[in-house]
Protein backbone atom coordinates (compact mmCIF):
# COMPACT_ATOMS: atom_id res chain seq x y z
CA UNK A 1 0.00 0.00 0.00
CA UNK A 2 1.64 3.56 -1.00
CA UNK A 3 2.11 6.01 2.00
CA UNK A 4 -0.31 8.68 2.79
CA UNK A 5 0.65 11.82 2.56
CA UNK A 6 -2.08 14.41 2.67
CA UNK A 7 -1.49 17.88 2.80
CA UNK A 8 -4.90 19.81 1.70
CA UNK A 9 -4.06 22.91 -0.38
CA UNK A 10 -6.18 25.23 1.74
CA UNK A 11 -3.66 23.91 4.70
CA UNK A 12 -1.76 26.84 6.60
CA UNK A 13 0.39 26.43 9.33
CA UNK A 14 1.17 29.74 11.80
CA UNK A 15 0.15 31.23 8.67
CA UNK A 16 2.39 29.90 5.90
CA UNK A 17 0.81 28.15 2.78
CA UNK A 18 2.68 25.00 1.27
CA UNK A 19 3.08 24.00 -2.52
CA UNK A 20 3.92 20.60 -1.81
CA UNK A 21 4.69 17.65 1.14
CA UNK A 22 7.92 18.35 -0.14
CA UNK A 23 7.73 22.25 0.85
CA UNK A 24 6.62 21.45 3.76
CA UNK A 25 9.20 18.74 4.65
CA UNK A 26 12.10 21.12 3.89
CA UNK A 27 10.09 23.65 6.44
CA UNK A 28 10.36 21.07 9.30
CA UNK A 29 13.90 20.66 8.89
CA UNK A 30 14.51 24.11 9.62
CA UNK A 31 11.74 24.25 12.21
CA UNK A 32 13.53 21.02 14.13
CA UNK A 33 16.73 23.02 14.25
CA UNK A 34 15.57 26.83 15.10
CA UNK A 35 12.22 25.96 16.32
CA UNK A 36 10.71 25.79 20.90
CA UNK A 37 10.52 22.69 22.26
CA UNK A 38 6.90 21.93 21.25
CA UNK A 39 7.61 23.33 17.72
CA UNK A 40 10.29 20.78 17.52
CA UNK A 41 8.05 18.14 18.50
CA UNK A 42 5.78 18.81 15.78
CA UNK A 43 8.30 18.91 13.24
CA UNK A 44 9.58 15.39 14.00
CA UNK A 45 6.27 14.24 13.78
CA UNK A 46 5.57 16.20 10.47
CA UNK A 47 8.67 14.39 9.20
CA UNK A 48 6.79 10.81 10.05
CA UNK A 49 4.11 11.87 8.37
CA UNK A 50 5.51 13.02 5.33
CA UNK A 51 7.91 9.98 4.94
CA UNK A 52 7.27 6.95 2.90
CA UNK A 53 6.22 4.51 5.55
CA UNK A 54 2.25 3.95 5.76
CA UNK A 55 2.27 4.23 9.16
CA UNK A 56 3.64 6.10 12.30
CA UNK A 57 5.39 4.77 15.65
CA UNK A 58 3.25 6.13 18.95
CA UNK A 59 2.86 5.00 22.77
CA UNK A 60 -0.28 4.13 24.97
CA UNK A 61 -0.58 6.75 27.59
CA UNK A 62 0.55 3.87 30.29
CA UNK A 63 -2.49 5.59 32.25
CA UNK A 64 -3.21 1.27 33.46
CA UNK A 65 -0.15 -0.21 32.74
CA UNK A 66 3.76 0.18 31.39
CA UNK A 67 3.16 2.23 28.03
CA UNK A 68 4.10 0.23 24.73
CA UNK A 69 4.68 1.39 21.27
CA UNK A 70 1.96 0.65 18.71
CA UNK A 71 2.13 0.98 15.06
CA UNK A 72 -0.66 2.94 13.70
CA UNK A 73 -1.70 3.28 9.77
CA UNK A 74 -1.80 6.70 8.31
CA UNK A 75 -4.79 5.38 6.28
CA UNK A 76 -6.55 4.90 9.87
CA UNK A 77 -5.75 8.42 10.95
CA UNK A 78 -6.99 10.10 8.02
CA UNK A 79 -9.77 8.32 8.04
CA UNK A 80 -10.81 9.36 11.83
CA UNK A 81 -9.46 13.01 10.62
CA UNK A 82 -12.29 13.33 7.95
CA UNK A 83 -14.99 11.82 10.37
CA UNK A 84 -14.23 13.84 13.00
CA UNK A 85 -14.74 17.08 10.57
CA UNK A 86 -18.06 15.69 8.86
CA UNK A 87 -19.24 15.15 12.79
CA UNK A 88 -18.30 19.01 13.72
CA UNK A 89 -18.96 20.29 10.62
CA UNK A 90 -15.48 21.52 10.36
CA UNK A 91 -14.13 21.92 6.34
CA UNK A 92 -11.28 23.65 4.78
CA UNK A 93 -10.20 26.92 6.11
CA UNK A 94 -11.15 26.21 10.17
CA UNK A 95 -8.97 28.01 12.33
CA UNK A 96 -8.10 25.83 14.84
CA UNK A 97 -5.32 25.89 17.70
CA UNK A 98 -3.06 23.15 18.46
CA UNK A 99 -2.04 24.20 22.30
CA UNK A 100 -1.23 19.62 22.98
CA UNK A 101 2.06 17.91 22.60
CA UNK A 102 2.69 16.56 19.22
CA UNK A 103 3.89 14.32 21.40
CA UNK A 104 0.70 12.20 21.68
CA UNK A 105 -1.63 10.93 19.78
CA UNK A 106 -4.35 14.05 20.39
CA UNK A 107 -1.93 16.67 19.62
CA UNK A 108 -0.71 14.01 16.50
CA UNK A 109 -4.50 13.79 15.40
CA UNK A 110 -4.75 17.62 15.77
CA UNK A 111 -1.77 17.64 12.95
CA UNK A 112 -3.82 15.31 10.34
CA UNK A 113 -7.11 17.13 10.88
CA UNK A 114 -5.51 20.20 9.28
CA UNK A 115 -3.39 18.21 7.04
CA UNK A 116 -6.12 16.67 5.63
CA UNK A 117 -9.53 18.87 5.71
CA UNK A 118 -7.36 21.91 4.88
CA UNK A 119 -7.40 23.79 8.14
CA UNK A 120 -5.45 26.80 9.35
CA UNK A 121 -3.57 25.36 12.31
CA UNK A 122 -1.86 27.78 14.81
CA UNK A 123 0.74 26.49 17.14
CA UNK A 124 1.25 27.12 21.07
CA UNK A 125 3.23 25.67 23.93
CA UNK A 126 0.97 23.06 25.27
CA UNK A 127 0.35 25.51 28.49
CA UNK A 128 -2.50 25.92 30.93
CA UNK A 129 -2.38 30.00 28.75
CA UNK A 130 -2.55 28.85 25.28
CA UNK A 131 -6.03 30.13 24.92
CA UNK A 132 -5.66 33.15 27.48
CA UNK A 133 -2.15 34.53 26.43
CA UNK A 134 -3.35 35.34 22.56
CA UNK A 135 -6.33 37.55 21.47
CA UNK A 136 -6.79 35.24 18.53
CA UNK A 137 -10.59 33.72 17.40
CA UNK A 138 -10.30 29.80 16.42
CA UNK A 139 -13.16 27.83 14.90
CA UNK A 140 -12.02 24.73 17.02
CA UNK A 141 -9.78 23.96 19.69
CA UNK A 142 -9.10 20.71 21.48
CA UNK A 143 -7.80 20.75 25.23
CA UNK A 144 -7.52 18.67 28.13
CA UNK A 145 -9.86 19.02 31.82
CA UNK A 146 -7.60 21.42 33.21
CA UNK A 147 -6.54 23.85 30.22
CA UNK A 148 -10.53 24.39 29.55
CA UNK A 149 -10.68 25.05 32.88
CA UNK A 150 -8.25 27.74 32.91
CA UNK A 151 -9.58 28.50 29.80
CA UNK A 152 -13.18 29.33 31.34
CA UNK A 153 -13.10 33.16 30.56
CA UNK A 154 -11.51 33.09 26.96
CA UNK A 155 -13.91 30.41 25.48
CA UNK A 156 -15.91 33.10 23.89
CA UNK A 157 -12.95 33.41 21.31
CA UNK A 158 -13.98 29.91 20.53
CA UNK A 159 -16.22 28.23 17.93
CA UNK A 160 -16.31 24.69 19.18
CA UNK A 161 -14.04 22.84 22.08
CA UNK A 162 -13.22 19.39 22.40
CA UNK A 163 -11.88 18.15 25.51
CA UNK A 164 -10.44 15.40 25.81
CA UNK A 165 -7.56 13.17 28.05
CA UNK A 166 -9.07 12.84 30.98
CA UNK A 167 -12.41 12.72 33.20
CA UNK A 168 -14.69 16.04 32.88
CA UNK A 169 -15.41 17.16 36.68
CA UNK A 170 -18.54 18.03 37.29
CA UNK A 171 -17.45 21.97 37.76
CA UNK A 172 -16.13 21.89 34.81
CA UNK A 173 -19.30 20.76 33.06
CA UNK A 174 -21.30 22.85 35.09
CA UNK A 175 -19.48 25.92 34.16
CA UNK A 176 -19.42 25.27 30.52
CA UNK A 177 -23.37 25.63 30.98
CA UNK A 178 -22.76 29.34 30.86
CA UNK A 179 -20.84 29.54 27.60
CA UNK A 180 -21.51 29.99 24.26
CA UNK A 181 -18.93 27.68 22.76
CA UNK A 182 -20.22 24.50 21.66
CA UNK A 183 -18.08 22.02 24.18
CA UNK A 184 -17.76 18.27 23.55
CA UNK A 185 -15.86 15.87 25.61
CA UNK A 186 -14.48 13.13 23.51
CA UNK A 187 -14.51 9.08 23.87
CA UNK A 188 -11.19 7.44 22.40
CA UNK A 189 -7.79 6.28 23.00
CA UNK A 190 -4.75 5.30 21.35
CA UNK A 191 -5.43 2.26 19.85
CA UNK A 192 -8.70 4.22 18.38
CA UNK A 193 -6.74 6.73 16.94
CA UNK A 194 -8.05 9.53 18.97
CA UNK A 195 -11.74 9.24 19.81
CA UNK A 196 -14.97 7.23 17.83
CA UNK A 197 -17.42 9.32 20.24
CA UNK A 198 -18.47 12.13 21.82
CA UNK A 199 -20.90 13.91 24.35
CA UNK A 200 -22.27 17.07 23.71
CA UNK A 201 -21.85 19.26 27.20
CA UNK A 202 -23.71 22.14 26.80
CA UNK A 203 -26.55 23.68 24.70
CA UNK A 204 -29.97 22.10 23.62
CA UNK A 205 -27.79 19.23 22.32
CA UNK A 206 -26.35 18.52 25.49
CA UNK A 207 -26.57 14.83 26.71
CA UNK A 208 -25.35 12.58 29.19
CA UNK A 209 -24.34 9.63 26.62
CA UNK A 210 -21.59 9.65 24.07
CA UNK A 211 -22.69 9.01 20.59
CA UNK A 212 -20.14 7.05 18.23
CA UNK A 213 -19.17 8.29 14.94
CA UNK A 214 -20.57 6.85 11.44
CA UNK A 215 -19.54 3.88 10.97
CA UNK A 216 -18.54 2.78 14.28
CA UNK A 217 -20.42 0.08 15.94
CA UNK A 218 -20.64 -0.93 19.46
CA UNK A 219 -21.41 -3.70 21.81
CA UNK A 220 -20.58 -4.80 25.38
CA UNK A 221 -18.83 -8.47 26.10
CA UNK A 222 -19.75 -10.75 29.02
CA UNK A 223 -18.05 -8.56 31.34
CA UNK A 224 -20.15 -5.81 30.48
CA UNK A 225 -17.75 -3.57 28.99
CA UNK A 226 -17.46 -1.82 25.91
CA UNK A 227 -16.10 -3.64 23.03
CA UNK A 228 -15.72 -0.80 19.72
CA UNK A 229 -16.14 -2.08 15.89
CA UNK A 230 -14.31 0.86 13.73
CA UNK A 231 -13.14 -1.04 10.38
CA UNK A 232 -11.67 2.25 9.27
CA UNK A 233 -9.30 2.46 12.10
CA UNK A 234 -9.13 -0.81 13.47
CA UNK A 235 -9.23 -3.73 11.79
CA UNK A 236 -9.61 -5.90 14.48
CA UNK A 237 -12.54 -4.99 17.41
CA UNK A 238 -11.03 -2.82 20.46
CA UNK A 239 -11.85 -4.55 23.61
CA UNK A 240 -12.02 -2.11 26.44
CA UNK A 241 -12.09 -2.44 30.27
CA UNK A 242 -14.65 0.79 30.42
CA UNK A 243 -18.10 -0.43 31.47
CA UNK A 244 -21.05 1.65 30.00
CA UNK A 245 -24.60 1.56 29.79
CA UNK A 246 -26.21 1.89 26.49
CA UNK A 247 -29.57 4.13 25.38
CA UNK A 248 -29.26 3.20 22.37
CA UNK A 249 -26.84 0.88 19.27
CA UNK A 250 -24.77 4.21 18.70
CA UNK A 251 -25.12 5.81 22.38
CA UNK A 252 -23.54 5.04 25.54
CA UNK A 253 -22.76 6.41 28.90
CA UNK A 254 -19.21 5.76 30.74
CA UNK A 255 -19.74 4.34 33.74
CA UNK A 256 -15.79 3.74 35.11
CA UNK A 257 -13.81 1.07 34.62
CA UNK A 258 -13.78 -2.54 35.40
CA UNK A 259 -10.01 -2.50 37.12
CA UNK A 260 -11.55 0.16 39.16
CA UNK A 261 -14.92 -1.03 40.54
CA UNK A 262 -15.29 -1.42 44.43
CA UNK A 263 -17.44 -4.02 45.39
CA UNK A 264 -18.92 -2.89 48.67
CA UNK A 265 -21.47 -5.10 50.50
CA UNK A 266 -22.50 -6.62 47.13
CA UNK A 267 -23.24 -2.95 45.35
CA UNK A 268 -20.88 -2.22 42.52
CA UNK A 269 -19.68 1.24 43.09
CA UNK A 270 -18.28 3.43 40.44
CA UNK A 271 -14.70 5.67 41.78
CA UNK A 272 -14.73 7.70 38.35
CA UNK A 273 -18.40 9.02 40.10
CA UNK A 274 -17.38 9.88 43.46
CA UNK A 275 -14.24 11.99 41.94
CA UNK A 276 -16.50 13.55 39.91
CA UNK A 277 -18.52 14.81 42.93
CA UNK A 278 -15.83 15.52 45.25
CA UNK A 279 -13.81 17.68 42.39
CA UNK A 280 -14.90 20.82 43.30
CA UNK A 281 -14.58 20.36 46.92
CA UNK A 282 -10.92 19.27 47.11
CA UNK A 283 -8.03 21.17 45.63
CA UNK A 284 -5.47 18.72 45.99
CA UNK A 285 -4.90 15.60 43.52
CA UNK A 286 -7.12 12.95 44.91
CA UNK A 287 -8.29 9.53 43.43
CA UNK A 288 -11.03 7.06 45.21
CA UNK A 289 -9.79 3.10 45.69
CA UNK A 290 -10.71 0.12 47.63
CA UNK A 291 -9.09 -1.80 50.29
CA UNK A 292 -10.18 -5.27 51.87
CA UNK A 293 -12.72 -5.19 54.70
CA UNK A 294 -13.71 -8.38 56.59
CA UNK A 295 -17.46 -7.03 56.79
CA UNK A 296 -17.62 -5.83 53.43
CA UNK A 297 -15.28 -7.40 51.31
CA UNK A 298 -14.10 -3.97 49.92
CA UNK A 299 -14.52 -0.52 51.20
CA UNK A 300 -14.09 2.93 49.57
CA UNK A 301 -10.90 4.79 50.55
CA UNK A 302 -9.81 8.15 49.80
CA UNK A 303 -6.45 8.63 48.49
CA UNK A 304 -4.61 12.74 48.73
CA UNK A 305 -1.46 14.21 47.38
CA UNK A 306 -0.50 15.79 50.81
CA UNK A 307 2.46 16.96 52.13
CA UNK A 308 2.90 14.12 54.91
CA UNK A 309 4.65 11.15 53.89
CA UNK A 310 3.44 8.94 57.10
CA UNK A 311 -0.26 8.29 55.58
CA UNK A 312 -1.53 10.78 57.29
CA UNK A 313 -4.38 13.33 55.47
CA UNK A 314 -3.97 17.30 55.17
CA UNK A 315 -6.41 19.32 53.35
CA UNK A 316 -9.96 17.17 53.85
CA UNK A 317 -12.31 19.22 55.53
CA UNK A 318 -15.43 18.35 57.78
CA UNK A 319 -18.79 17.62 55.95
CA UNK A 320 -16.59 16.54 52.90
CA UNK A 321 -18.57 13.48 51.61
CA UNK A 322 -22.11 14.29 53.12
CA UNK A 323 -23.29 14.64 49.43
CA UNK A 324 -22.62 11.01 48.69
CA UNK A 325 -25.08 8.01 49.60
CA UNK A 326 -23.76 6.61 52.24
CA UNK A 327 -22.04 3.00 50.70
CA UNK A 328 -20.24 5.59 48.69
CA UNK A 329 -18.50 7.37 51.70
CA UNK A 330 -14.72 6.71 51.90
CA UNK A 331 -14.15 4.95 55.05
CA UNK A 332 -10.62 5.72 55.69
CA UNK A 333 -8.55 8.60 54.13
CA UNK A 334 -4.57 8.32 52.72
CA UNK A 335 -1.98 10.77 52.34
CA UNK A 336 0.67 10.37 50.33
CA UNK A 337 3.23 12.82 50.07
CA UNK A 338 3.82 12.68 45.98
CA UNK A 339 2.07 11.30 43.51
CA UNK A 340 2.98 9.39 40.88
CA UNK A 341 1.95 9.99 36.95
CA UNK A 342 2.21 9.03 33.48
CA UNK A 343 3.79 11.29 31.28
CA UNK A 344 0.49 12.40 29.88
CA UNK A 345 -0.25 13.44 33.54
CA UNK A 346 -2.95 10.52 34.47
CA UNK A 347 -2.37 9.72 38.04
CA UNK A 348 -0.61 6.31 38.24
CA UNK A 349 -3.06 4.56 41.16
CA UNK A 350 -1.72 0.86 41.34
CA UNK A 351 1.72 2.54 42.34
CA UNK A 352 0.94 4.81 44.80
CA UNK A 353 -1.41 2.24 46.64
CA UNK A 354 1.76 -0.01 46.57
CA UNK A 355 3.38 2.90 48.71
CA UNK A 356 0.20 3.18 50.86
CA UNK A 357 0.78 -0.44 51.89
CA UNK A 358 4.34 -0.19 52.62
CA UNK A 359 3.09 2.09 55.88
CA UNK A 360 3.52 0.69 58.83
CA UNK A 361 -0.39 -0.69 59.99
CA UNK A 362 -1.66 1.20 62.95
CA UNK A 363 -2.66 -1.38 65.88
Amino acid sequence: MPPVIAVHPAFKLNGLSFDSAEELLDFTVNLEQQGAAHEVSLSKFLQEWLNNDDFIVTTTSGSTGTPKAIRMPKSAMVYSARKTGEALNLGPETEALLCLSSDYIAGKMMCVRALTLGWHLHVVAPSMEALTEYDSEYDFVAMVPAQAMHSLAALDKVGTLLIGGGVVSTQLEEALQSVETAAYVSYGMTETVSHIALRRINGEQASAYYKALPEVTLSLDSRGCLVINAPGIAADPVITNDLVEFKDESQFKWLGRIDNVINSGGIKIYPEQIEAALEDQLDVPFFIAAEPDPVLGERVVLVVESPTSDGRASGVHKGLFDSLPKYSRPKKIYGVSKFRYTETGKIRRKEVLSLIESYPKKK
